[in-house]
């Protein structure tokens, strides 16, 4: 016990002398594909049908499709479905469309050649759009296992020994997406996704196990929407939050700040740290420098964060400094291409 309670304490001693404390701030990240401002209308395309020529019986879904559906031709409708939804509510784009166009895969399962650019240019023409997003595959794979547990059932002779039979089912679903641009003919993006979902069912026997393991169509249908929305998201800018370490020792002005600070009055500790920007101390005068580069990244002024940030550590050698400029440069770049995207 006084172990334990020695190792608290130099843990408190420990923290009590950090000189620096972690603030987090909300920063919006590019989205992964940036879309040319000249694309206002898409179009949403499903082009995970087989040919005629290449047309197989996914044996798989046949023998485990317990309510007898085409997963995969369900699951593809829901998923650019989804797609077209999550579209629909960001104002990017002036029209997003559901295009019946009859596209067809030779190589079911897998992520076929891209379409060529008479086809997508013939696509765009017709239904008046910018650029295609086209679901290129869409497929699922199911693999059951079975258990048997002893058991007792309660009967009215007493509790009765029985094996219980347990169905578990792991339906795989793999998912690729294609977005066209026929003005430069550039692929913009082409993603794979990937997403698994469970079932489980108990009986008397495997047939009756087997049987149980209902609502797998409506599973599939749902994590192919889900897919849809997600994909969505790669045009889109988002948000994260980032931690920021900032200066909370060193004169009675940092002790004031950091109290201020800790309640969210960020722009009265920012005159206390102000104040130490001059100080003789040039370790002191650092990380006053170093955080009226946090405030101001804060405040939302990059630039300014950048100057005080150098001037930390060009002037003062405060390492963080250094650190801190070549993150709020990256920052800018972000900002630039936020710009375009918006």
């Amino acid at each position: 016990m006084k172990n334990r309670i020695l190792f608290l304490v130099i843990i408190v001693a420990f923290c009590s002398c950090r000189s620096t404390e972690l603030v987090f701030i909300s920063v919006m990240k590019p989205a992964p594909v940036t879309m040319p401002s000249y694309i206002k209308n898409v179009g949403v395309v499903n082009r995970t049908i087989a040919s005629d020529q290449t047309k197989i019986v996914d044996v798989v879904d046949k023998v485990f499709s317990l309510e007898g559906a085409n997963l995969d031709k369900e699951g593809a409708q829901s998923s650019i479905t989804g797609l077209a939804d999550e579209l629909l509510k960001n104002n990017r784009f002036t029209e997003v469309k559901l295009l019946t166009t009859d596209l067809r895969t030779n190589t079911p399962g897998l992520l076929p050649t891209p379409l060529s650019w008479e086809v997508v240019e013939k696509i765009c023409k017709e239904s008046n759009t910018d650029a295609i997003f086209a679901l290129e595959l869409f497929d699922t794979e199911s693999k059951i296992s079975y258990v048997a547990n002893p058991v007792k059932i309660n009967t009215a002779f007493g509790n009765v020994p029985a094996i219980e039979h347990q169905a578990n089912m792991i339906t795989h679903i793999k998912t690729g997406w294609r977005i066209y641009d026929p003005s430069t003919k550039n692929i913009l993006d082409e993603y794979p996704m990937s997403k698994s979902i469970s079932f489980s069912a108990k009986g008397i026997n495997p047939a009756v196990a087997a049987a149980g393991l209902i609502g797998r169509k409506d599973a599939v249908k749902q994590a192919g929407n889900e897919t849809g929305h997600n994909y969505a998201y790669r045009i889109i800018p988002y948000w994260i939050r980032v931690s920021r370490d900032y200066f909370v020792r060193g004169t009675d002005n940092f002790r004031v700040a950091r109290r201020k600070a800790q309640t969210g009055n960020w722009n009265e500790a920012a005159e206390f740290w102000q104040k130490e920007t001059t100080n003789a101390s040039g370790k002191v005068a650092g990380r006053a420098c170093y955080n009226m580069a946090i405030i101001s990244e804060i405040n939302g002024d990059l630039d300014k964060a950048i100057q005080w940030a150098q001037k930390s550590y060009e002037n003062y050698n405060n390492k963080l400094g250094l650190r801190y400029v070549n993150i709020l440069k990256n920052r800018q770049i972000n900002n630039e291409i936020l710009k375009d995207q918006q």
